[in-house]
Protein backbone atom coordinates (compact mmCIF):
# COMPACT_ATOMS: atom_id res chain seq x y z
CA UNK A 1 0.00 0.00 0.00
CA UNK A 2 1.24 3.10 -1.07
CA UNK A 3 0.89 6.01 1.49
CA UNK A 4 2.31 9.62 0.96
CA UNK A 5 3.03 11.35 4.92
CA UNK A 6 4.10 14.47 4.84
CA UNK A 7 6.06 14.16 8.39
CA UNK A 8 6.94 17.51 9.30
CA UNK A 9 2.88 18.42 8.62
CA UNK A 10 0.87 19.76 12.25
CA UNK A 11 -1.40 17.47 11.18
CA UNK A 12 -0.53 13.62 13.44
CA UNK A 13 1.02 10.95 11.53
CA UNK A 14 -2.28 8.14 12.74
CA UNK A 15 -4.47 10.68 11.42
CA UNK A 16 -2.59 10.89 7.98
CA UNK A 17 -2.90 7.74 7.37
CA UNK A 18 -6.39 7.37 8.34
CA UNK A 19 -7.04 10.22 5.83
CA UNK A 20 -5.00 8.50 3.06
CA UNK A 21 -7.02 4.96 3.45
CA UNK A 22 -10.10 6.92 3.78
CA UNK A 23 -9.11 8.64 0.59
CA UNK A 24 -8.23 5.63 -1.24
CA UNK A 25 -11.82 3.97 -0.32
CA UNK A 26 -13.21 6.87 -1.90
CA UNK A 27 -11.18 6.47 -4.73
CA UNK A 28 -12.06 3.28 -5.32
CA UNK A 29 -8.38 2.04 -5.04
CA UNK A 30 -9.38 -0.03 -1.71
CA UNK A 31 -13.07 -1.56 -2.36
CA UNK A 32 -14.43 -3.60 0.13
CA UNK A 33 -12.83 -6.72 1.52
CA UNK A 34 -9.50 -5.80 0.28
CA UNK A 35 -6.29 -6.48 3.12
CA UNK A 36 -4.62 -3.75 4.65
CA UNK A 37 -1.23 -4.23 6.07
CA UNK A 38 -0.30 -5.38 9.23
CA UNK A 39 0.33 -2.18 11.74
CA UNK A 40 3.78 -3.49 12.37
CA UNK A 41 4.37 -4.06 8.10
CA UNK A 42 2.72 -0.71 7.34
CA UNK A 43 4.85 1.08 10.32
CA UNK A 44 8.15 -0.54 8.53
CA UNK A 45 7.05 0.63 5.26
CA UNK A 46 6.26 4.02 6.33
CA UNK A 47 9.29 3.98 8.93
CA UNK A 48 7.16 4.56 11.51
CA UNK A 49 6.44 2.65 14.87
CA UNK A 50 3.56 0.29 14.71
CA UNK A 51 1.65 1.80 17.55
CA UNK A 52 1.14 4.65 14.95
CA UNK A 53 -0.68 2.80 12.84
CA UNK A 54 -2.57 0.31 15.43
CA UNK A 55 -3.90 4.48 16.03
CA UNK A 56 -5.26 4.75 12.99
CA UNK A 57 -6.71 1.36 12.55
CA UNK A 58 -8.21 1.70 15.62
CA UNK A 59 -10.20 4.99 14.70
CA UNK A 60 -10.44 3.55 11.33
CA UNK A 61 -12.67 0.44 13.01
CA UNK A 62 -14.31 2.82 15.12
CA UNK A 63 -15.72 4.69 12.36
CA UNK A 64 -16.86 2.15 9.96
CA UNK A 65 -14.71 2.10 7.86
CA UNK A 66 -12.77 -1.54 8.27
CA UNK A 67 -12.78 -4.50 10.57
CA UNK A 68 -9.76 -5.99 12.70
CA UNK A 69 -9.71 -9.49 13.77
CA UNK A 70 -7.02 -11.98 14.60
CA UNK A 71 -7.84 -14.04 11.77
CA UNK A 72 -8.02 -11.81 8.22
CA UNK A 73 -6.06 -8.50 10.16
CA UNK A 74 -7.58 -5.61 8.76
CA UNK A 75 -10.20 -5.92 6.37
CA UNK A 76 -12.13 -2.44 4.40
CA UNK A 77 -15.67 -2.94 5.74
CA UNK A 78 -17.45 -1.06 2.67
CA UNK A 79 -16.82 1.19 0.12
CA UNK A 80 -18.47 3.79 -1.79
CA UNK A 81 -20.95 0.67 -3.52
CA UNK A 82 -22.04 -0.56 -0.42
CA UNK A 83 -25.02 1.00 -0.03
CA UNK A 84 -26.31 3.92 1.89
CA UNK A 85 -24.31 4.91 5.28
CA UNK A 86 -25.72 3.47 8.65
CA UNK A 87 -28.72 5.70 10.26
CA UNK A 88 -27.39 8.89 11.71
CA UNK A 89 -23.75 8.91 10.03
CA UNK A 90 -24.80 11.96 7.95
CA UNK A 91 -25.85 13.91 10.51
CA UNK A 92 -22.56 13.22 12.33
CA UNK A 93 -20.86 13.94 9.51
CA UNK A 94 -22.05 17.25 8.92
CA UNK A 95 -21.45 18.56 12.40
CA UNK A 96 -17.79 18.05 11.29
CA UNK A 97 -17.99 19.57 7.56
CA UNK A 98 -19.40 22.48 10.11
CA UNK A 99 -16.62 22.93 11.45
CA UNK A 100 -14.30 22.46 8.51
CA UNK A 101 -16.52 25.24 6.38
CA UNK A 102 -16.12 27.48 9.40
CA UNK A 103 -12.63 27.08 9.42
CA UNK A 104 -12.74 28.13 5.50
CA UNK A 105 -14.84 31.08 6.01
CA UNK A 106 -13.39 32.73 9.01
CA UNK A 107 -10.00 32.11 6.88
CA UNK A 108 -11.47 34.42 4.40
CA UNK A 109 -12.81 31.98 1.68
CA UNK A 110 -16.04 32.89 0.06
CA UNK A 111 -19.07 30.50 -0.31
CA UNK A 112 -18.13 30.18 -3.92
CA UNK A 113 -14.79 29.49 -3.53
CA UNK A 114 -15.78 26.85 -1.20
CA UNK A 115 -18.53 24.87 -3.13
CA UNK A 116 -16.05 25.15 -6.14
CA UNK A 117 -13.66 23.37 -4.34
CA UNK A 118 -15.71 21.35 -2.84
CA UNK A 119 -17.05 19.62 -6.25
CA UNK A 120 -13.76 19.70 -7.67
CA UNK A 121 -13.08 17.61 -4.37
CA UNK A 122 -16.14 15.19 -5.36
CA UNK A 123 -15.35 15.26 -8.68
CA UNK A 124 -12.12 13.72 -8.28
CA UNK A 125 -13.19 10.72 -6.45
CA UNK A 126 -13.17 7.73 -9.12
CA UNK A 127 -16.67 6.43 -7.46
CA UNK A 128 -19.41 8.84 -9.04
CA UNK A 129 -20.62 10.55 -5.76
CA UNK A 130 -22.79 13.33 -7.63
CA UNK A 131 -26.57 12.09 -9.56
Amino acid sequence: MLLTLDLDSEVPIYQQIRDRIVEAVADGALAEGTALPSTRQLGADLGINFHTVNKAYDLLRTQGFIRINRKTGAVVRRDASSGPAEDGYADEWQERLRTLLAEAVALGLGPREVTSRCETVLDSFAVSTRP
